[in-house]
């Protein structure tokens, strides 16, 4: 990855400043991200490319480096908080933006009775970084949770985390609830956890089994890029 130390950011025309915050991005340095973003909007880029062209264009090089065993959990932290400093300055004025290049409201917690996180964040970072808004709901939620984020929010995605065995087939109750109210075709119903796997993720009747965040990022950008098409 490249120096900053050598150059002025502003003596960079366009596309090599996009290929710099891609790479500072990438080496976890949120000032530098945040200094380019700045730079891109006051050359009166729109909000928008500035998110699609540097930041998500980034980090989609490193949710590929993430899930091919070149990058490890520490260093997408450092890349996720990069990223979101250039999200700081992007929100207000997406926020007041006609256009919306977002790939929807992403929903994601932990379910009832399970406290761990981590898998989770990470989910929810890789998620942010690929353009969807996450709506995070944080640990220990039972269904009616979900429920009131779907009536709010009105997600593309539902996501659903588990670490504990014992809390597993509380994902199913949340499912069958959902199902039982007939929102099911709604959203797409997305689980993951260290001791999941696709045939569980089939037997309660998720749509989708996403086996770490990288995967579970890029599966959900495909099937909105599907619908889409």
């Amino acid at each position: 990855m490249s120096d900053n130390e050598d150059f002025n950011l502003n003596d960079l025309d366009d596309k090599e400043l996009v290929e710099q915050i891609q790479d500072d991005l990438y080496d976890g340095l949120d000032e530098e991200v945040f200094e380019g973003v700045q730079i891109l909007l006051g050359r009166e880029w729109d909000a928008n490319d500035v998110l699609g062209d540097a930041l998500v264009g980034g980090m989609k090089i490193v949710g590929e480096d993430f899930r091919d065993g070149i990058l490890f959990v520490p260093e997408v932290l450092k890349c996720a908080a990069a990223m979101k400093g250039g999200m700081g300055l992007l929100r207000p004025i997406l926020a007041d933006s006609s256009i919306d290049i977002s790939l929807g409201k992403f929903v994601i917690g932990t379910v009832k009775g399970d406290i761990h996180d981590i898998g989770k964040n990470l989910v929810g970072m890789m998620l942010e970084g690929a353009g969807f808004e996450v709506i995070d709901l944080g640990i220990n939620n039972p269904v009616e949770n979900y429920l009131a984020a779907i009536e709010e929010h009105s997600p593309v995605i539902v996501g659903m985390s588990a670490l504990l065995t014992t809390t597993m087939p509380y994902m199913g109750v949340v499912i069958e609830e959902i199902e039982r109210l007939g929102m099911s075709n709604d959203f797409h119903m997305m689980v993951g956890g260290a001791p999941l796997n696709q045939e569980f993720a089939d037997a309660i009747g998720a749509d989708a089994y996403g086996r770490d965040a990288a995967r579970s990022s890029e599966m959900a950008s495909n099937y909105i890029e599907a619908q889409r098409a």
